[in-house]
């Protein structure tokens, strides 16, 4: 049996603070609101007390498909990064979606004071989403998802250094394409980067194809020392590091996040416990948030083994 860490709440973020707590959000289904949650334990927060700290405006840019929202923490100040839209019936057109950012003041983001920062502004004006931030040589590096109008795909990553949360400076990276096949089927889409730094390496992980039972997991990494705004820095995955377990009955993991649980690395991940989808799978509920040990192969890159194997956490 594989027991979600939080039921239907898809693209889950987890992140542990230094006041001792997990927090968690996640696209919440109706896509109209920014929930958190927090617990002492990992496993607490299924039934963790939930805040609706942000809500979508009646109309305008910020008033559709509330995605994907993840939680960082800046220089004394909470950053909640999220896509929405002006259009819940359009989803793939040159404009509509966008990348926004919210600051909170105060030590608990339940009860922080929350000020919209309005829109990241990229380079090309086009659908753009799934923004996360980390830190890097003491510098503030954004990595997001978004169209490239001269390229025949549905998303591509970027990255870029910020000059604070909510602005970019300088040179966009165009990071990674759909070029595999395992990355083109129903969408070409690369989507949903998540960093984590090991040993002498920078690693971002990504979510490709559809969000059905095809959607997978792929993988770049660079030398920590390397000038990550340099394509050249980057080495990318041939195939699939993360992808659906038919034997576990989990399908379609991705969007993930990382955290740790008594000193050992989690991946946190959503998936399906089944294949037969009504409608469109965006609308489907039941991709639920779980949460599984990893370990670390001898080249110092993730071994993230299968969704519902021996590692995952009840």
């Amino acid at each position: 049996m594989n027991t979600p860490l939080v039921e239907k709440r898809a693209d889950p973020w987890v992140y542990l603070h230094t006041d001792g707590y997990y927090y968690f959000c996640g696209s919440v289904p109706g896509y109209q609101v920014i929930e958190l949650r927090r617990a002492k334990k990992l496993t607490d927060l299924k039934n963790a007390e939930t805040v609706n700290i942000w809500h979508a405006h009646d109309e305008g840019p910020m008033s559709k498909l509330i995605w994907a929202p993840e939680l960082h923490y800046w220089q004394g100040k909470w950053c909640i990064y999220f896509a929405a839209s002006d259009d819940e019936n359009v989803r793939d057109a040159k404009h509509h979606h966008n990348i926004f950012v919210l600051e909170g003041e105060g030590d608990n983001p339940l009860t922080a004071k929350w000020t919209e920062k309005g829109q990241v502004k990229t380079h090309q004006d086009s659908f753009s989403l799934d923004a996360t931030v980390f830190e890097h040589n003491g510098d503030l590096y954004m990595c997001w998802a978004q169209l490239e109008p001269a390229i025949h795909n549905n998303s591509n990553l970027f990255l870029a250094k910020m000059k604070n949360p909510w602005t970019i400076e300088g040179k966009e990276l165009l990071l990674s394409i759909p070029e595999y096949p395992w990355e083109q089927v129903g969408f070409k889409v690369n989507e949903g980067p998540a960093e984590i730094t090991h040993g002498n390496k920078v690693i971002i992980t990504y979510s490709a194809s559809a969000t059905d039972e095809n959607y997978v997991m792929g993988m770049l990494w660079a030398d920590k020392d390397a000038d990550l705004l340099d394509g050249y820095s980057w080495h990318k995955s041939t195939e699939p590091v993360f992808k659906s377990a038919a034997e576990n009955k989990l399908w379609g993991p991705g969007h993930n996040s990382f955290t740790k649980l008594n000193g050992k690395d989690v991946l946190i991940y959503h998936a399906r416990p089944y294949t037969q989808i009504d409608g469109d799978p965006l609308d489907n509920p039941d991709r639920h948030a779980y949460a599984k040990y990893f370990t670390w192969t001898d080249e110092g890159l993730p071994d993230f083994g299968k969704p519902g194997d021996e590692n995952q956490i009840q």
